[in-house]
């Protein structure tokens, strides 16, 4: 079991009133999985990634990650963790403007002082065919460049949770479909467990389940033909 999360609640105040987000939601993701999460905009989806990757914390409940709850850590502590463990897609890339490719991807590693940095960021570029674009700087980059480097940094720590926040929804129809089917083979090809917020039925498809956000909770989606 890579993700356990038991009864998470979260609140926010609004307007100086409680607005429950979260109601007792559950979910289990199993090793290698690729989930979908589906649902109107607003509910809750990017909220409940925040939780998984340790960036904010419930009002109540608890979340596991690779058999390590992360309430229990400092922030330092689980500042580690995520470095190690967890990699991030925006839909809005998130690059360092004043940073290449290159050093974009290399900067997780980079953190975590891992010996070869560059050597392993300028692999993880090839990957996702941008070995020839490593010196270029963000606003040199296509869209579709733009999230393959994100893509490339999420995957180079070799992360077992890849939490991708509607990966597509910044690109056009096209080049989100090339984006989408290279991440999706990287995925498989490691092994990683992808929780992926979309409301793109094509990549819904693609994942082995699918689970529709609603009320604060989760409830199985049936994947459309």
């Amino acid at each position: 079991m890579i993700v356990e999360a038991k009864q998470l609640y979260k609140t926010f105040m609004q307007g100086g009133y409680p607005v429950e987000v979260l109601s007792g939601l559950d979910l289990q993701l199993e090793s290698g999985e690729t989930v979908a999460i589906v649902g109107q905009s607003g509910n809750g989806k990017s909220t409940l990634l925040s939780l998984l990757a340790g960036l904010d914390s419930p009002t109540k409940g608890t979340v596991e990650v690779a058999g390590q709850e992360l309430g229990a850590m400092t922030e330092e502590e689980l500042a580690i963790f995520r470095s190690r463990n967890v990699g991030i897609i925006f839909q809005q890339f998130h690059l360092m403007s004043n940073l290449t490719a290159i050093e974009n991807v290399s900067l997780p590693l980079e953190i975590m002082r891992t010996p070869e940095a560059y050597t392993k960021a300028a692999i993880a570029l090839e990957r996702v065919g941008l070995g020839h674009r490593k010196t270029h700087f963000p606003y040199q980059l296509s869209g579709g460049e733009k999230q393959r480097v994100a893509i490339a940094r999420a995957l180079v720590i070799n992360p077992k949770l890849l939490l991708a926040d509607e990966p597509s929804g910044s690109l056009d129809a096209k080049t989100g479909d090339q984006v989408m089917k290279l991440l999706f083979g990287l995925v498989k090809e490691s092994g990683t467990t992808m929780l992926l917020v979309t409301h793109n039925d094509a990549l819904v498809r693609l994942c082995s389940r699918a689970l529709l956000m609603r009320d604060g909770k989760l409830f199985p989606y049936q994947i459309p033909d």
